[in-house]
């Protein structure tokens, strides 16, 4: 094991007994935020404290059947501890390894995933409708809750922009590397010479703020306009300006949300959005201040790079980023997208090991 790894992990295991200290004082709950932040971090820093403690004592069981080698009649049974423990030791490694890696703190969060159509008309709006269906069915097959925040229709029934807010455990960590662009190449319903066409949506995956902690909106630096909703209603939408468009003037960023009939309830989720928007900003921001030094796997957010391909006729789905190739494209368009996340989240823990490694030989 590597100095610079041993270092955090000493420091890791003093820290845990500093914790179990102030948890168990008589004071420990007065502050119940703090508290909260303590058992958080105490949570965090047990498992890897416990692997380390294993570590140590598979260490010093190696030590101990080392000293037997001199004796001839304990020789055989030390030769086999040895080789059990450099097994255990070689695996323990890696364990801690990957438990030192950085953990992303949104990934307990629930999101808002945005799907707009680009290039391809209303081809596009159609594949984003397929898009949207995709998403919904892999939130069902994992008993995740999905709303729909705002949504504008194309003709043909497939959807120009629609927003869904998606609540489950670990619903970013799964999806967060959906952002980019997705492109579909089949031949549109429309199509009477049975052309592929070609287009594009592109999606975004945003973790959402905490309202409290995470982004502060100044009603100073917001515009809100109201205004009638538009579509299927009834008499509604003729007479109630519930419709509600929120404009940040700093970033210039603009909301609109109008699928409930309630302007206070429009607001909230608009809002809502925008806050996520916001910190989305801001964490791309950070992203591109680290991907000067180190590109990271999922590229710095830019929502116009091409990250996967639909190809309906030869029946395959292409993931750019990794290389990777199904042929299954029925099964992923019906929400079966298992395979895909848990590839790319293969590569991710591999890049981040990439680094640990870097910074522990530097």
């Amino acid at each position: 094991m590597k100095t610079s790894i041993r270092d955090k992990l000493e420091h890791l295991s003093r820290r845990l007994a500093e914790l179990d200290l102030l948890l168990a004082s008589e004071t420990a709950t007065r502050d119940m935020d703090a508290y909260r932040r303590l058992t958080r971090e105490h949570a965090e820093v047990a498992p890897v404290a416990a692997l380390y403690a294993a570590y140590r004592q598979t260490e010093e069981s190696m030590r101990a059947a080392q000293a037997l080698l001199t004796d001839p009649e304990m020789k055989a049974l030390a030769e086999d501890e040895i080789a059990a423990c450099r097994k255990q030791t070689a695996h323990l490694d890696d364990e801690l390894q990957r438990a030192l890696l950085p953990r992303d703190p949104n990934d307990d969060c629930n999101l808002f995933l945005e799907i707009r159509a680009g290039t391809g008309g209303e081809e596009s709006a159609l594949f984003a409708g397929a898009l949207l269906r995709m998403y919904a069915r892999y939130a069902e097959r994992r008993r995740w809750q999905v709303d729909v925040i705002s949504q504008n229709p194309s003709d043909l029934g497939g959807y120009k922009e629609v927003i869904l807010r998606i609540v489950g455990q670990g619903a970013y960590a799964r999806l967060k590397f959906e952002s980019g662009g997705h492109r579909v190449q089949r031949v549109p319903a429309t199509e009477a010479q049975g052309r592929i066409h070609t287009s594009a949506c592109t999606v975004a995956v945003l973790p959402e703020a905490d309202e409290v902690a995470d982004v502060v909106i100044n009603p100073a630096e917001i515009r809100i306009d109201t205004f009638r909703a538009s579509g299927a209603g009834g008499q509604h939408v003729n007479k109630t300006d519930s419709a509600v468009r929120i404009t940040h003037l700093p970033t210039g960023i603009v909301v609109e949300c109008q699928d409930d009939r309630s302007q206070h309830k429009n607001k909230a989720q608009a809002l809502s959005v925008l806050a996520a928007r916001i910190k989305d900003r801001q964490t791309r921001a950070q992203q591109a201040q680290i991907a000067s030094t180190r590109k990271s796997l999922v590229g710095s957010g830019d929502r116009s790079e091409r990250i996967r391909t639909y190809n309906f006729p030869q029946g395959r789905v292409t993931d750019h980023r990794i290389n990777l190739t199904l042929y299954k494209i029925d099964a992923i368009m019906d929400g079966d997208l298992d395979e895909l996340i848990a590839a790319l989240s293969a590569e991710h823990q591999a890049e981040q090991l990439a680094a640990l490694s870097d910074e522990a030989g530097a």
